[in-house]
């Protein structure tokens, strides 16, 4: 008599999925990047498209209410015609330009000392330094600038011997204080960039007889062109986009006022929702021609 042979167990679907997936490296990349990533375009990118669509809303001119998908370009006339809203544009893209050239020039130095000069002990203490303001309350760094630039403040007590006084509050505030706050955004970048740079090429630009401006001016900042772009763009978007800042430091208004009015006080969420669009579309074209630049070529 044979004995009688017992029949293998069936896998589970999911075994057998597992076994179908185990050669197919792109579909697993693709099932654990399909969660985070659709919910990427569903809360950020959703969020756009209904901005975008609330920018094309009318508004009843008798209630005051917003009528959806009744479609109108009547806020972006509001916009263009109204000589208020173009000088807050041009106000907060010109001190958002002023924060982005300022924190360049001050972190390159400080980032190049960092990368290539400091020893690896002073390294890690200036790191954490200069990740030190950002474990600090976001409100507290303004409120403590505003204190400083009051009458009574520290900058006009510094000053005073001088004979002297701060800038008080205004659009200089806004911008150093801004400087302040974003001044690490530009730090880390280009200190990253410049910590990859190979010393095999500094010291071929010396051996060829460059200086250490010339060596600075034509190795160095190509190089590190991609680490200044990545740290403008964290500077410069932050900028355009904040509405705290001016409003605790400056009496002027921002962009980000605006819509912050039109969306709380006003009512107009058309309106705010179609200035709102001028920050995205700014920042749209800078990425297209840092691209076309080849900014990002390297990174």
């Amino acid at each position: 008599m044979t004995p009688q042979t017992t029949p293998a167990p069936r896998p589970s679907p999911l075994r057998r999925l597992g076994t179908w997936l185990y050669p197919r490296q792109r579909l697993q990349l693709g099932g654990l990047l399909l969660l985070p990533i659709g919910g990427l375009f569903v809360v950020y990118f959703g969020a756009l498209f209904i901005l975008l669509l609330n920018a094309f809303w009318a508004k009843d001119t008798f209630t005051g209410q917003v009528e959806p998908f009744s479609w109108t370009v009547a806020a972006f006339r509001d916009l263009a015609g109204n000589e208020v809203y173009r000088t807050v544009a041009v106000r907060t893209i010109g001190v958002a330009i002023a924060v982005t050239i300022t924190d360049a020039l001050l972190a390159l130095p400080i980032a190049y000392y960092m990368a290539r000069i400091a020893s690896p002990r002073v390294r890690g203490i200036l790191v954490v330094a200069v990740l030190m303001p950002l474990w600090a309350s976001y409100l507290v760094k303004v409120y403590s600038w505003r204190i400083m630039l009051s009458n009574s403040g520290m900058i006009n007590w510094l000053l005073d011997p001088f004979g002297l006084s701060g800038p008080g509050f205004g659009n200089v505030a806004t911008w150093l204080v801004f400087s302040y706050l974003w001044l690490p955004f530009m730090i880390l970048p280009i200190y990253a960039g410049l910590e990859r740079i190979p010393n095999s090429l500094l010291d071929a630009s010396s051996d060829l007889g460059g200086g250490a401006w010339l060596t600075f001016r034509r190795v160095v900042l190509p190089l590190a062109k991609p680490a200044v772009v990545a740290g403008s763009i964290f500077t410069f978007s932050l900028t355009l986009g904040d509405y705290i800042t001016p409003q605790i430091v400056s009496s002027t208004q921002f962009i980000g006022n605006v819509v912050y009015t039109n969306v709380g006080v006003a009512n107009n969420l058309p309106l705010a929702a179609a200035f709102a669009t001028v920050p995205v579309v700014i920042m749209i074209l800078y990425l297209l021609g840092a691209r076309r630049l080849g900014a990002f070529e390297s990174l």
